[in-house]
């Protein structure tokens, strides 16, 4: 658990990372795939990924795709076209239905719900094929707010936005960097790790919401109740 009071009640907000945490982290996977096919090393790949989608403007919305894979394409030596490379990273942020399923039992609990993450058009992209925009109060996607997590005045500008103090906030990441920022802003963060360390440390915030007496999560509103 991190930076966090255990079971004071007095969170009016659970912010999500995407990647990580809402679905799996399909630009690291898909990074790992493309490295052992152009044959570099997977750890110099990543991270020279992660620089290119920043330097490029790609992530804050101020260049398109493929400035991106120019410029990694540059720093790495790496071949394919654009396409047949963004789909080894977008099949892979597969949506994990446990954590869809929380979202829906923190509304049902009257705590409001985002997305805080550092996306491109994928997100949107993505959302027109699986619908999850939906069951979230608020999306805060970098491409939008040509401003990333790797700013930490983001966190400021976001608890203006949405009008709440810092301290009621909690901001879940697989990101340590993220949520060390996060943190010295005076939000409550949990690191993502994996989901049995994730839902024991959560359980201690919010019990009521971890445990299976809950309440049931809220219906799918596309859903229709079965004909008598």
């Amino acid at each position: 658990m991190d930076n966090m009071k255990e079971g004071d009640g007095k969170i009016d907000w659970v912010l999500f990372d995407f990647g990580g945490v809402i679905a799996e982290e399909g630009f690291k996977q898909g990074l790992i795939v493309i490295a052992k096919a152009n044959g570099v090393d997977e750890g110099t790949f990543i991270q020279a990924a992660f620089d290119a989608i920043y330097a490029s403007g790609y992530v804050l919305g101020k260049a398109p795709e493929q400035a991106f894979w120019n410029e990694l394409k540059e720093k790495t030596g790496i071949a394919g076209d654009d396409a047949t490379l963004m789909r080894e990273i977008y099949s892979r942020f597969v949506l994990r239905s446990w954590m869809i399923d929380l979202v829906k039992r923190l509304r049902s609990g009257k705590i409001a719900t985002g997305i805080l993450s550092d996306q491109t058009d994928m997100l949107d992209r993505l959302n027109q094929e699986h619908d999850f925009f939906r069951w979230f109060d608020h999306v805060f996607n970098s491409y939008h707010m040509g401003k990333g997590k790797r700013d930490s005045t983001l966190f400021d500008d976001i608890a203006r936005t949405l009008k709440t103090e810092p301290g009621r906030i909690l901001f879940i990441d697989d990101d340590s960097g993220h949520v060390e920022r996060a943190r010295r802003k005076g939000w409550n963060t949990l690191l993502y790790v994996d989901r049995e360390s994730f839902e024991k440390d959560l359980d201690k915030i919010l019990p009521a919401v971890v445990r299976k007496s809950l309440e049931p999560a809220w219906p799918d509103p596309g859903h229709k109740a079965p004909e008598e």
